[in-house]
């Protein structure tokens, strides 16, 4: 099997489970809990293989908790972020699942001890809170603490199940496939809901193609409103892992999808000194004044979003929105996103983001962002003087002919061939007429 077989099949199988688990629960409603469940899987796996150094006559899923010593411990936090004891691991937890009358308040102070075990160390902000949104007593696994344990049993022996073969690369690669294989389903069949968290993979292909174009190597990236994390790791994906010197930054204002995305970043193999995602609104309360500028800077923004604008009187001059003189409209503010984003952006950087299209033609403080922008040369392939003369009206269609898709026919070459039919037109009723004055001769 070939791995693009082997993703396929296993990306079939995966949303087979989460299907089949949910019952009746919605999808949306239930997809932390599977996402959850293979972010434990993944980090146990992660973690067990660390441990084991290549060792193949060491299984730490085997061992007792009590050889592990207080500097082990440490040892461990400190380069991977968290500790995972033995028994807390996923494999020791889904085998006995079933006959776990304990399970959900198990799986709870488990993922409570994980998250602790950064407490105090630099990983602790990115490690904090990973597991809130896995809640193992909502009704939404059922009404009796019974119920809830069947489900979640449910849950970690259909993941239990899933074949990503020995943890190497290629496993990792099929981890993190499989993740965002589920966030993307999940926010399709969500609708504009998903789509507040999740860009689709052609989109983020070319995005981040186009913001590290001809750039031999960038010092980080960021993302100011990154959703589930996406556009960040397409970049990480297409190019080679020492291009990005520094990292990957990201903000988010959801906090379900605030922990989806730093799982996400784990489960494509960064650690968490290489990563920084924070929670929060990015146009009122951003993070990363310090570690600007980037030299990469990606963004599929909410479209047309309401945010406070003018009704803050200090955001006028505010160093991001200052030298445009003006606001973005309160009731659409995606030039705000976008010079946000400029003003974290290098000397020698390149921004990539989706705009709604209306940015580009609508008046008003629109249109005098559009000027700035036009200005101050942030405008590329088109001339500044065309620009200014079409009243700054940035719309493809106000500078590229639309292509003529109607068929070209050559009217000589198309009258031939109809004189070439009717003449075997012709000849064929003379046959006919020669077969029927036969028959009738007869």
């Amino acid at each position: 099997m070939t791995s693009n077989q082997q993703r396929a099949a296993l990306q079939r199988q995966i949303w087979q489970i989460a299907n089949d688990v949910r019952g009746a629960v919605d999808g949306w409603d239930f997809k932390q809990y599977v996402l959850g469940t293979l972010f434990y899987r993944f980090i146990s796996e992660n973690f067990a293989s660390y441990m084991e150094a290549g060792d193949e006559s060491l299984n730490y899923a085997k061992l007792d908790d009590t050889i592990i010593t207080p500097d082990i411990e440490d040892d461990a936090v400190k380069t991977k972020g968290y500790f995972i004891y033995p028994s807390e691991l996923f494999v020791n937890v889904a085998e006995n699942a079933h006959s776990n009358e304990s399970l959900n308040t198990d799986l709870a102070d488990i993922f409570a001890a994980i998250e602790s075990s950064a407490n105090g160390y630099p990983s602790e902000v990115d490690i904090k809170g990973l597991f809130a949104d896995f809640d193992t007593t909502s009704n939404r696994l059922g009404n009796t603490v019974a119920d809830k344990n069947t489900r979640l049993a449910a849950v970690l022996k259909g993941v239990a199940g899933l074949d990503f073969g020995d943890f190497h690369g290629s496993q990792i690669d099929l981890f993190g496939d499989a993740y965002e294989f589920l966030i993307s389903n999940y926010a399709a069949n969500a609708g504009k809901s998903g789509g507040e968290f999740f860009t689709p993979q052609h989109v983020s292909r070319l995005i981040a193609q186009l913001a590290m174009h001809k750039q031999s190597h960038v010092n980080k990236i960021y993302d100011p409103a990154c959703g589930s994390g996406s556009l960040l790791l397409q970049a990480k994906k297409h190019f080679d892992a020492h291009l990005i010197e520094e990292g990957f930054f990201g903000q988010e204002i959801n906090h379900t999808t605030y922990n989806l995305a730093r799982m996400n970043m784990f489960l494509h193999n960064i650690n968490y000194d290489k990563f920084n995602v924070q929670l929060g609104n990015t146009l009122i309360e951003p993070h990363f004044d310090e570690d600007k500028p980037f030299d990469a800077i990606v963004s599929n923004p909410p479209y047309s979003v309401k945010w406070i604008g003018k009704d803050d009187p200090t955001l006028i001059n505010d160093e991001r929105f200052a030298p445009a003189g003006v606001l973005a409209p309160k009731s659409k503010a995606d030039f705000a996103f976008v010079l946000h984003a400029l003003s974290y952006l290098s000397s020698k950087g390149r921004a990539a983001i989706v705009c709604f299209p209306g940015i580009f033609y609508r008046g008003g403080a629109e249109k005098k962002i559009r000027k700035y922008l036009v200005d101050n040369n942030y405008s590329v392939s088109v001339h500044c003087e065309q620009i200014a003369d079409n009243d700054y009206n940035l719309s493809v269609s106000s500078y590229v002919e639309p292509k003529d898709t109607r068929e070209v026919i050559d009217i000589t070459k198309l009258n031939a061939e109809i004189a070439t039919t009717v003449s075997k037109i012709d000849m064929l009723r003379k046959d006919i007429d020669l077969i029927v004055a036969e028959i009738e001769g007869r």
